[in-house]
């Protein structure tokens, strides 16, 4: 049902990397969409793209694939672009999500000019290779396949199933 509120959880390496509330757009399947304000605190500049107060993220969570989709927009509705988390399949409860990062991300820009591969070495450092080879293999896979959609272009992924 839209209109609820959840918490959105996203933990890395054990520890919760940041809490906060969002609105729930819809639900579809096994697919989640949520609405929030960027929720940390300050700017966070990246080079490629800048995330600040006034932000409203678009996220896309599902609970049987391994990665998360946020569509970036400023203040007055215009799209920056997409960041996508690599993480464990989602856990949507009635009034939470639960998200666990596997440090791998990807960046594609709203013009699509922009397809950037982040965090490649803190995800080798993670140790994850050894500790749980299939989840390592579920998050490199699911890169890669992020990475082919960012380049024919990724909006597609929110209409299109078996992805």
């Amino acid at each position: 049902m839209s209109g609820r509120s959840v918490e959105v959880t996203l933990t890395k390496g054990g520890r919760t990397k940041i809490r906060y509330p969002a609105e729930v757009l819809g639900e579809e399947g096994t697919r989640l969409s949520v609405r929030a304000p960027w929720a940390a605190e300050g700017i966070r500049d990246f080079g490629f793209v800048r995330f600040e107060p006034g932000d409203v993220f678009v996220e896309h969570y599902w609970c049987d694939r391994w990665f998360t989709v946020k569509e970036v927009w400023t203040a007055d509705g215009a799209r920056k672009g997409w960041y996508c988390d690599i993480t464990r399949p989602a856990l949507i409860g009635s009034a939470e999500v639960l998200v666990d990062d596997l440090d791998l991300d990807l960046w594609v820009s709203a013009d699509g000019s922009e397809v950037l591969r982040l965090d490649e070495d803190e995800f080798a450092a993670s140790g994850l290779a050894d500790s749980d080879p299939e989840a390592a293999a579920h998050a490199v896979a699911a890169l890669d396949a992020l990475e082919s959609l960012g380049r024919e272009g990724l909006v597609e992924l929110l209409g299109r199933e078996g992805v």
